[in-house]
């Protein structure tokens, strides 16, 4: 190597993640400059405009008498196709050195497996491990699909060659609070279903009272309890699921462009949009994972706790 390659290499030298990061920055900057000097710096406040808009669910047809079919039928319908997709893939073509979804899926197996153990005697675990690992499965695809980009949102569109496409949007099917409030409510019956047949109704409710509890404090914690159990959960459990992805869609959307047209400035959204793609990574590598795995662990829990020894 020549003296002057030696010094370039040396003093010039720069990695291509640096390259990669000063050219991001560059547009960005060149970009804020564009929109600034097209669209200039002052903007007006859209009245019109509603953020939550594009989380309504508009009928686009009925199937029979009053049920309709919308984006939230076509996610849940997506959701349990990919489900039941990946499952018969994976069992039909197990392979001792297995690919990539093959490794994901025993990954689960054997996360919802302990979780079950760990939760509920051995015989429950083989009678509820079936639900609680499809749960998990399904709540996960369906929020990971739900970061997808679709042309589903029906109340905005666009024109193709003189068609009206519905503009392109991110939704999750337990963003209606409907879906989560249903699965919560299967998982409220299988829990106090499983307690009066270990217990026996009356057994059950004796059980829900803490250890050393009596007297006097029967009256305080008795109803607190079963605010708790009967309540508390299903509530708890529904809220949980929706507000997270429901509130993560919602700053997706606003920092991706949603708060631009609301103050009507243009450079806004250039300006917000790199708050957006975080917001949409954290959400869609951490969050959608996790919400699964929370309600599925819950639901053990629940399960397991039903059936304990009684105080």
């Amino acid at each position: 190597m020549s003296t002057v390659e030696h010094a370039t290499h040396a003093t010039g030298g720069m990695s291509k993640t640096r390259k990669l990061v000063l050219g991001i920055a560059f547009v960005y900057l060149a970009g804020l400059v564009a929109f600034a000097i097209g669209f200039g710096i002052h903007g007006h406040k859209n009245e019109q405009f509603k953020v939550i808009d594009s989380f309504h669910l508009e009928s686009w047809f009925k199937i029979a008498g009053p049920i309709q079919f919308d984006k939230g039928v076509l996610y849940l319908l997506l959701a349990t196709g990919i489900t039941l997709a990946i499952m018969l893939i994976v069992a039909r073509h197990m392979q001792k050195r297995p690919g990539r979804l093959q490794v994901a899926v025993e990954a689960g197996y054997e996360l919802m497996s302990k979780v079950t153990r760990e939760n509920m005697s051995d015989k429950l675990s083989k009678r509820w491990f079936p639900v609680i690992f499809t749960l998990f499965v399904f709540i996960l695809v369906s929020n990971l699909i739900g970061y997808i980009p679709l042309p589903v949102d029906s109340e905005n569109t666009f024109k193709v060659f003189g068609a009206s496409i519905p503009s392109f949007q991110i939704y999750a099917a337990v963003t209606n609070v409907a879906v989560p409030l249903v699965l919560a409510l299967g998982v409220f019956v299988a829990y106090n279903i499983e307690g009066v047949r270990t217990h026996g109704p009356i057994g059950y409710l004796k059980s829900l009272i803490p250890a050393g509890v009596g007297g006097p404090m029967l009256i305080l914690i008795f109803p607190l309890e079963i605010l708790s159990n009967f309540i508390l959960r299903p509530l708890s459990l529904t809220i949980r699921l929706w507000a997270n992805l429901l509130a993560g869609h919602l700053l997706i959307d606003f920092m991706a462009g949603n708060l631009a047209v609301l103050l009507g400035l243009q450079l806004l959204g250039w300006l917000t949009l790199p708050i957006g793609v975080v917001i949409f990574l954290f959400e869609a590598v951490l969050i959608a994972g996790l919400q699964a795995f929370i309600f599925a662990i819950l639901t053990a829990i629940y399960i397991g706790g039903a059936t304990a020894a009684s105080h």
